[in-house]
């Protein structure tokens, strides 16, 4: 059965008040951005909604730039510890705005004009209020109290807080608070295990990529630059195709990522009656070798849909069979030394870019045809059984997440009697 956001408070234990989340608030009150530190004692930091722990709903200080605040002013912004920060303006399509996050202190700070102090009433737990709004933004609560104006999410603090809400007294607050920090670390930990598990398959995956293109006891491999292996090159370096919402796929540096081709990561289009003339510098074929050239620097891609158009920063390499395989390329320039190869070669302060004459130029190791054949086929083999880990591994965090979120809602809203399980302080 469904969970109701609002259903829930006409069926609460004896001992709960049912209200409105604002009565829960003692203070409301908007943030500021101050002015330019002076690099004296008198700096503070400024807590945006860029310096949310969103994971774990706290503020992080240490990347919480320095501002300062007439003195005057201070004591009406300065966060105290055990205070909320509700971001209202901001979001976006998939991190809508109206998160918050509790300062625990550790500094002098205040919260941006992007945001909003939350002072808990004095019978409210601050980590009780802190579940409780995980709990809302995962619900909607906070995205349908969102106005839209001009791109930008802004928060109805008014109808946010209008919201009906039932809680128990403060002495079961804490007790739910204790009991949901100590289940949610135990969770905390399992991630981050599957997390470490995670980087150790990357290195084992970057180092079969690497043992792919050595050469073995007693062997030579012969290293040829790019340019002799790659028989057609299709560059759309500095051209912008006419855009539209339907039509033929325009892959773009967006769409290439983690050695393949993702359409759903930016979804743009060029029309059907455009296409030929648009790729006259050369349609695709199937097995071609997709880099991106700059922003990002590297990313591969075999094609393997050639009804695709390519955008700028996206370069073609059409392997030269006499020589060796697409497969080979691909894996080359996927690998460390194959990245290696590229950054050593690339410009650019803020982005790094390779030049086409540059990137011509890079070594590609060779072998022949039945050997390299075999060390890809292996290194695809290697690669595939390391993938389906990190499938489950990634699907294991998911549920890690979805049990994190039920769990808070379950315990914030008294779905679960928590009275009986173990969590720190839950004894006392």
């Amino acid at each position: 059965m469904s969970f109701s956001p609002t259903a829930w408070t006409s069926s609460i234990h004896p001992t709960w008040r049912r209200g409105r989340l604002k009565d829960m608030v003692a203070r409301n009150a908007n943030g500021t951005w101050g002015t330019d530190p002076s690099g004296d004692q008198d700096d503070v930091r400024c807590i945006r909604a860029a310096d949310f722990d969103r994971e774990h709903r706290r503020a992080r200080l240490d990347t919480a730039p320095l501002r300062q605040v007439e003195a005057s002013s201070l004591r009406r912004y300065e966060l105290a510890p055990g205070d909320l920060v509700l971001e209202k303006s901001g979001g976006g399509d998939k991190q809508p705005v109206g998160m918050a996050v509790l300062f625990e202190g550790g500094e002098r700070a205040i919260c941006s004009n992007f945001c909003a102090r939350i002072t808990p009433a004095c019978n409210i737990d601050s980590r009780f209020l802190n579940y409780v709004f995980t709990s809302t933004y995962k619900m909607g609560l906070t995205e349908s109290s969102i106005k839209q104006a001009t791109g930008i999410q802004n928060l109805d603090t008014r109808a946010f807080f209008d919201n009906e809400w039932a809680w128990p007294p403060l002495k079961e607050q804490r007790h739910i608070a204790d009991f949901l920090d100590s289940e949610t670390a135990k969770l905390d930990q399992i991630s981050m295990r599957s997390i470490r598990i995670s980087y150790l398959l990357a290195a084992r995956k970057a180092a079969f990529m690497d043992m792919c293109f050595q050469a073995g006891i007693g062997e030579f491999l012969d290293t040829l630059p790019l340019r002799r292996v790659v028989e057609r090159w299709i560059d759309y370096r500095g051209a912008t195709p006419e855009k539209t919402v339907s039509g033929i796929p325009l892959v773009t540096a967006k769409n290439i990522k983690s050695g393949s081709i993702d359409l759903d990561a930016s979804r743009e289009y060029v029309a059907e009656e455009d296409y030929n003339v648009w790729m006259r510098r050369g349609l695709l074929s199937h097995g071609d070798v997709l880099l991106t050239t700059e922003a990002p620097l590297g990313e591969v891609a075999l094609v393997e849909d050639t009804k695709v158009a390519l955008a700028q920063r996206v370069i073609l390499l059409r392997a030269d069979r006499r020589y060796c395989s697409p497969e080979w390329i691909y894996w080359w320039l996927r690998s460390p030394r194959g990245q290696f190869e590229l950054a050593l070669r690339a410009t650019g302060s803020t982005a790094l870019g390779i030049k086409a004459d540059r990137l011509r130029g890079v070594p590609i190791p060779m072998t022949d045809g039945t050997d390299s054949a075999e060390r890809v086929r292996k290194l695809q083999q290697d690669v595939t059984e390391l993938d389906a880990l990190e499938r489950k591994l990634e699907r294991q965090r998911l549920l890690l997440t979805e049990r994190r979120q039920a769990l808070i809602t379950a315990a914030v809203t008294g779905e679960i009697d928590v009275s009986t399980a173990s969590g720190r302080g839950i004894e006392e």
